[in-house]
């Protein structure tokens, strides 16, 4: 790009955009990265100069930059009709990816609710719960619970559904009231990580049972002792993403199907982040062998290439809200861009390309690489590394000012912006939570190209925690 306009549009940038989650004041005296172009893996700057998306651009994209089927789904869409309205109105990118997402996501979940993104995917999910204990009588319902360091959006129900106290404590005069649980943190686990002996896999997972215990123990108290209150308790299966990438053990989704099924409480999976081959399955909830009653997608949805949203739900549910209209048991929820046509034709391309690129299967060798890598490259040596954890191509680990006695940096030395900065000279972006570093890659990311990633990653820790 000419240095004359990448100038002007970064001065622009400052007097007029507000980016996310981001404090402006950090950027007076210097510049977002300017993006000019994209392919694969690599994001390329206005100078030419290429890095690693190594957290698939807020974790949504799944087949690499530019893939030409998704470009050439837009095109043919885009020749044939561009945005129609969804209510009294049809299409068949809508209706053919309703089908597609029936047949793939967990058994049991049989209809499917447009929306645009993933904090409006939980809002329908929420209101969806409310209202069907609402028709069929049980109207005490209307109580919900989430976990903490949970994250499933930024929209007010979502926000009171949150258990990030960074994002949602401000915002709590304006929220509902819901029942906060314990998560099962696999770092509480003997021997979490990413070892591979039987003697030690067989310890963790003896382990991971008694954590996932733990934490069961405190959503069977309340549902014993409020479930005739509560619609439906809100879950990020496996993986809790923005409260700083918590792992939890398959046995507590286990755990929480049968408390939900016991106590006929809905089990909400927001796999907003999860879904569509993230950890190596291609929804979260298949680690453990469950199905929810409903279920939030979007991001990997259109290989995060469009705004799209779905919310999955049983035909039970459904049937709560088909009735005569006078009866005014109609979900009156809808988006101005639901359903649209060119957003569902990607996610059909999408699913496509995992069928017949075998996806998933080629992106285990990239995950058995992560691993390994993980393992030898030093990282699990540096000091002030703790808790290295992996489930399929996400991979984390928390930095401390002392690791073994997990004493925290001071908040003042901003270590996760310095190694956010660092990454650019390594060529990476990197997008710490606080202090924990993760990796989120694209299912189309090599071996090589993993290796090369955590060694580049640990150089700029060497660097910046030297």
């Amino acid at each position: 790009m000419d240095s004359k306009l990448k100038q002007e549009l970064l001065s622009k940038d400052k007097q007029y955009v507000w980016h996310p989650f981001t404090q402006m004041k950090d950027y007076e005296h210097r510049d977002h990265l300017l993006i000019e172009r994209a392919e694969g893996i690599f994001l390329i700057d206005a100078d030419g100069r290429r890095y690693y998306d190594t957290v698939s651009s807020w974790w949504c994209n799944v087949h690499g930059h530019g893939h030409p089927r998704i470009k050439a789904a837009i095109q043919r869409q885009l020749d044939a009709f561009d945005h129609i309205m969804f209510s009294g109105l049809t299409h068949a990118p809508g209706i053919e990816l309703a089908e597609k997402l029936v047949e793939i996501t967990p058994e049991g979940l049989d209809k499917v609710f447009y929306s645009d993104n993933g904090s409006t995917a939980v809002e329908v999910a929420l209101k969806m719960s409310f209202q069907y204990w609402q028709q069929i009588g049980k109207t005490s319902k209307t109580k919900f619970v989430y976990l903490d360091g949970s994250y499933h959006g930024d929209t007010l129900g979502a926000v009171s559904v949150g258990g990030v106290e960074l994002y949602h404590a401000l915002f709590k005069p304006l929220l509902f009231h819901a029942h906060r649980v314990p998560a099962a943190d696999l770092r509480q686990a003997r021997g979490a990580g990413v070892m591979d002996e039987s003697e030690a896999a067989a310890a963790r997972l003896e382990s991971e049972r008694e954590v996932a215990e733990s934490a069961l123990a405190a959503v069977r108290e309340l549902f014993e002792r409020e479930g005739d209150t509560i619609a439906g308790i809100v879950v990020e299966p496996m993986l809790m993403g923005a409260g700083g990438m918590i792992m939890t053990p398959a046995a507590y989704m286990q755990g929480l199907r049968e408390l939900c099924t016991q106590h006929n409480v809905h089990l909400i999976a927001d796999e907003v982040a999860t879904g569509f081959g993230r950890t190596g399955k291609m929804f979260a909830c298949e680690h453990a062998g469950v199905s929810p009653d409903i279920m939030c997608l979007s991001k990997g949805l259109t290989a995060g290439v469009m705004p799209l949203a779905v919310t999955l739900c049983t035909d039970e549910i459904y049937a709560a809200f088909y009735d005569d209209y006078h009866t005014q048991k109609t979900f009156f929820h809808g988006h101005s861009f639901t359903g649209n046509p060119v957003a569902c034709a990607v996610a059909i391309e999408s699913l496509r390309l995992f069928e017949e690129e075998q996806v998933l299967e080629r992106a285990q060798a990239s995950a058995v690489a992560l691993a390994a890598a993980l393992r030898d490259s030093g990282l699990t040596e540096l000091p002030h590394v703790a808790d290295v954890r992996q489930l399929g191509l996400v991979a984390a680990f928390d930095l401390y000012a002392d690791a073994e006695r997990r004493e925290p940096f001071h908040p003042e030395q901003r270590i996760g912006a310095a190694i956010y900065q660092a990454g650019f000279e390594e060529g990476l972006i990197l997008r710490p939570l606080g202090d924990t570093l993760y990796f989120w890659l694209p299912l189309c990311v090599t071996p090589e190209e993993v290796r090369d990633i955590v060694a580049r990653t640990v150089r700029v820790l060497r660097r910046v925690l030297s």
